[in-house]
């Protein structure tokens, strides 16, 4: 290991875990001993992150409010920063939520950090051109069961068994606060995004079992077989190219194979 590539490791160690090897390399002054001014970069680093926190997590930082600092001391302690990019930090809070100890008696907290999560990571997801309707009519009747789906990099799903996307919606718009409300049945949710706008929807469960397979790889002549067991012949095929252009609508879909 080179001279530098050792300072910086013990540097690093210092701001991560505290360890004091690096002290002994850092000059001091009558005025700032090197403890002293090792803290300034720690406390920086430290609130830095935070702060990111704070920023990928909106809605959960304005519910805790003065708690919030306390939640990002508790999680820097077991997660370093591991991104180039400091958007992604905060990937395993909503984990952190639903294990530690403090939290996990709340279930609400993890899952409007997985929704805030899911939101934020569909804004940020790559591009893609969305198929439009017509590419359907180019589709010849004997592929159509055999038709596969590729989806937009920005689509996700959730199942939440509580009200965290009215929350959010709430706390993010400055709006009145719903009722928490919880269901042993869980809701499922679909979110996206079309050019610089994200949204998102809960769903039927039947759509939302359709959807997850078509999304798992299933072709289109194995959906509507699962439709006809849940609807039978007579309404599955109605109701598979409702989905279908549904989907595509709502630019959900990217390329057909």
């Amino acid at each position: 290991m080179s001279a530098l590539a050792a300072l910086q490791a013990d540097f690093q160690g210092y701001l991560l875990r505290g360890e004091p090897a690096v002290a002994a390399r850092i000059e001091a002054s009558e005025r700032v001993p090197a403890q002293a001014r090792l803290a300034i970069y720690a406390e920086a680093y430290r609130g830095r992150l935070i702060d990111a926190l704070a920023s990928n997590y909106p809605a959960l930082a304005q519910l805790l409010d003065e708690d919030f600092r306390e939640l990002g001391e508790r999680y820097l302690a077991g997660h370093d920063s591991h991104y180039r990019n400091i958007r992604w930090y905060g990937d395993e809070l909503a984990r952190f939520l639903g294990t530690e100890e403090r939290y996990a008696s709340t279930p609400l907290l993890a899952e409007l950090a997985r929704w805030e999560w899911a939101m934020r990571a569909a804004f940020d997801a790559a591009d893609a051109t969305a198929l439009g309707h017509e590419a359907l009519g180019a589709v010849h009747p004997e592929d159509w069961a055999r038709l596969r789906f590729a989806w937009h990099p920005s689509v996700a799903r959730l199942d939440l068994n509580w009200n965290a996307p009215p929350l959010w919606q709430a706390l993010t718009q400055q709006g009145e606060r719903p009722p928490l409300s919880f269901s042993s049945e869980p809701t499922p949710w679909l979110v996206w995004r079309q050019d610089f706008t994200t949204y998102f929807r809960s769903l039927e469960p039947l759509e939302a079992t359709a959807l997850d397979a078509a999304r798992a790889g299933w072709p289109f002549g194995e959906l509507c077989e699962h439709l006809c067991a849940r609807l039978g012949e007579e309404s599955a095929p109605l109701q598979a190219a409702t989905y279908l252009r549904g989907w595509i609508g709502a630019g959900l879909i990217s390329a057909l194979r």
